[in-house]
């Protein structure tokens, strides 16, 4: 678990500077996985981009909008779904499989849910499902990343929750670490997450000294060259 200091410090970097981090030094050995992993698919998108970066730790469940809950369906109590959410660390952001998905009609994501989850914890959610009253949402300062904008929640319920939920292509559990802002959203392998801070900031300072020679008036190939050559 990291503390509130080390998950706001690492809400300084944005999330391509998280998985450049995470390629740094002896990373890739730490956590074990490639480039290709741990990062969502950008048909999950950030909504509300002016909301800046978001992370905290994962609490998952699974929808569905297109049907009525039947009586053969198992009853999904609303009490204890809040309080498997109260159970998560704080902050805490909700990972919504829709099993209506890739085609998701009814959105469980408004005002009224968005105040209830950010009064038990919650800073944002993540679904492949709808979202919806976007300018409510908005001042409230909950962060929606989601597959479509939807007009209504149809039959919406909450079918299970506390499981492993598959969202953008990724193997979401209880409690992975996860930051997101307008470029998607991406997983902090456990094993990474008390190191990436510093990772981060030796990606930024290697950047940001080659991003100011190239600023420098009067550069050239040769100097560019020179420069990365003495790097």
């Amino acid at each position: 678990m990291l503390t509130d200091d080390e998950l706001n410090y690492l809400r300084r970097f944005d999330t391509p500077t998280i998985a450049n981090g995470l390629e740094q030094g002896e990373l890739p050995k730490i956590h074990g996985q490639s480039r290709l992993e741990g990062v969502m698919s950008p048909k999950v998108r950030c909504i509300l981009p002016e909301l800046g970066i978001v992370n905290g730790y994962a609490a998952t469940a699974t929808v569905r909008a297109s049907k009525p809950r039947d009586e053969k369906d198992p009853y999904t109590s609303t009490i204890d779904y809040w309080k498997y959410i109260d159970s998560i660390p704080k902050p805490t952001i909700m990972v919504i499989h829709d099993l209506d998905a890739p085609n998701p009609v009814g959105s469980w994501w408004g005002e009224v849910n968005a105040n209830v989850h950010q009064a038990l914890g919650c800073v944002g959610v993540v679904t492949d499902g709808g979202v919806r009253d976007l300018s409510e949402v908005r001042q409230l300062g909950f962060h929606f990343f989601a597959a479509e904008v939807l007009v209504s929640h149809a039959y919406v319920h909450v079918v299970d929750f506390g499981k492993p939920v598959s969202v953008g292509g990724l193997t979401i559990e209880s409690g992975d670490l996860l930051q997101g802002d307008e470029h998607g959203v991406i997983r902090v392998p456990e094993s990474a997450a008390k190191v990436i801070g510093q990772a981060c900031y030796d990606v930024f300072k290697s950047e940001r000294a080659l991003i100011e020679f190239c600023q420098t008036p009067g550069v050239t190939l040769e100097k560019l060259i020179e420069f990365v050559s003495n790097g």
